[in-house]
């Protein structure tokens, strides 16, 4: 299934809560959490980690996988971990009210 717009940035940092990682481990995250709904492309996935390191919200440090590969490790900033409650606030309201939307709907009363 196709990422909503807007909710690739707010599920890497997510992914990125509880410390550092990887850019697989985080489209794993992703995939994993999701049970396989959201499938992040790989091109989509490191365009968004470069954007938010170039915004402040993710810090990256060169390390080794568990794999024992050289890997670029991605870790939310004190600004990110504040991006993240706003917009997983925003998300949360906007996910409540779609919900709304698609219940069931309400019974004509008879007369």
């Amino acid at each position: 299934m196709a990422l909503v717009p807007g909710t690739l940035d707010v599920m890497v940092m997510k992914a990125l809560q509880d410390g550092p990682s990887h850019g697989y481990a985080v489209a794993k995250w992703v995939r994993d959490t999701t049970d396989d709904t959201f499938v992040v492309e790989e091109g989509a996935l490191y365009t968004a980690l470069h954007r938010l390191e170039k915004q402040g919200v993710l810090r990256s440090d060169w390390g080794v996988s568990d794999a024992n590969r050289r890997a670029k490790f991605y870790r939310l900033t004190p600004k990110g971990h504040r991006v993240l409650r706003a917009q997983a606030a925003s998300w949360r309201r906007s996910a409540l009210a779609l919900f709304k939307v698609l219940g069931p709907a309400p019974r004509k009363a008879s007369s």
